[in-house]
């Protein structure tokens, strides 16, 4: 919360009861149940997956009992999870009855792309057209090479090579030739499932597939974009509220002439409340729930890379102090796993796994507790158990 303009009658809160309501909201007080995990997904606002491994302990942190089998049952057996680009541009996990909430939700993203392809001076129309091939192949799981080769045959085009890093790629890789340039086709399958019209299906012999969402999902329900940007917007306060436009735009990655107007047309549902002269906005519905936040018993949890709880706002203080944050938000875009206490961070964390063990790493910022290395420990027994590993070893560094 960054907003210093007061407001009238603005319901004034601590920054303990604002951690309280974000970690009950973040299921990281009590955990929830591991049959509760795809609404634990839609209630922390997806899980960020670039480490598909980070994204499974995301949901760890926040359930009883979840086996890693579960998470994995779920996206490619049940299918009630499923992986995609959505917001920030960035991998996710997140339920697939709200594939069309946070796809649909954040479309307008797809204007930085096409921003990028005029400057490329790569026309559109022709990308659109390969996106449309593609898209026709989708009726089942397809590899990468099946994409290529039918985007070729419904084209007419040739498959081509593309050197040099585009679109993340370190060497050379596939494409096809526009004019004289080169696109990827991992290209072609991003902005694909930016768009909402491909999400990944299941590897395949090592190799990842994609499909289309409505012959992939049983709970494939399409939704307007107008509808689903406000649900977005309240899915994202819900989880991560007092919050500013600007913090709501760090967190889906959208113009910012783009998410004031989504933000502008839910402004009737919102209350602003006042934390130590800044001024920050929550859903009405939710203002007893923060009122009354507070919490009962110490909260310690391992959170991994890239977790939703240290994404939800664009300043940091509330969760680490100046003099660590650098060990927390690492150069391009590095997110450490990180043990929370009481929704502030207390030290960074990291983990090798052998055949035989777990061995787990932690680096304090400062002297810690008794209680909470007693509740480090147990979490990393638990996270032991969640990867099938016969035993651990824990070091505070």
């Amino acid at each position: 919360m960054t907003d210093r303009t007061p407001v009238i009658d603005a319901l004034s809160v601590t920054r303990e009861q604002v951690s309280a309501f974000r970690l009950s909201r973040h299921h990281l007080i009590d955990r929830a149940p591991a049959s509760a995990l795809v609404q634990v997904a839609g209630d922390m606002g997806g899980a960020q997956a670039q480490l598909l491994s980070a994204a499974q302990i995301s949901f760890w942190a926040r359930t009883r009992g979840l086996r890693m089998a579960d998470v994995d049952n779920a996206l490619w057996r049940d299918r009630t999870l499923v992986k995609s680009w959505c917001i920030r541009g960035t991998l996710h996990l997140i339920p697939s009855r709200d594939f069309a909430v946070f796809l649909q939700g954040s479309a307008r993203r797809d204007a930085r792309w096409i921003a990028w392809m005029a400057r490329a001076k790569i026309p559109t129309d022709a990308v659109d057209r390969l996106i449309g091939a593609m898209r026709k192949a989708l009726d089942r799981p397809r590899t990468r090479p099946e994409i290529a080769e039918r985007i070729s045959e419904s084209l007419g085009v040739k498959i081509a090579q593309k050197s040099g890093r585009g679109w993340g790629n370190p060497a050379n890789a596939t494409g096809f030739r526009i004019g004289r340039t080169v696109f990827s086709l991992d290209g072609v399958i991003f902005l694909a499932c930016i768009r909402g019209q491909a999400c990944f299906g299941p590897i395949r012999d090592g190799e990842a597939t994609f499909v289309r969402p409505e012959k992939w999902l049983p709970d494939w329900d399409d939704l307007p974009p107008e509808k689903a940007e406000l649900e977005l917007l309240r899915r994202y306060l819900r989880a991560d509220g007092p919050a500013t436009l600007a913090d709501f735009n760090i967190w889906i990655g959208l113009r910012a002439a783009d998410a004031r107007e989504v933000w502008t047309r839910l402004e009737p549902e919102l209350a602003a409340v006042d934390l130590d002269g800044q001024t920050g906005w929550v859903l009405r519905d939710d203002l007893p729930a923060l009122r009354e936040a507070k919490l009962d018993a110490p909260a310690i949890r391992l959170l991994p890379s890239f977790d939703s709880f240290l994404l939800g706002q664009k300043d940091h203080r509330h969760l680490v102090g100046r003099a660590h944050h650098a060990r927390v938000y690492r150069p391009q875009g590095w997110l450490s796993p990180v043990v929370l206490v009481d929704g502030r961070v207390a030290a960074v964390w990291s983990s090798e796994r052998t055949r035989r063990r777990l061995q787990v790493r932690v680096k304090p910022f400062g002297p810690l507790p008794a209680v909470v290395r007693t509740a480090v420990r147990d979490e990393a027994e638990d996270l032991r158990r969640f990867l099938d590993a016969p035993e651990v070893s824990i070091r505070f560094g």
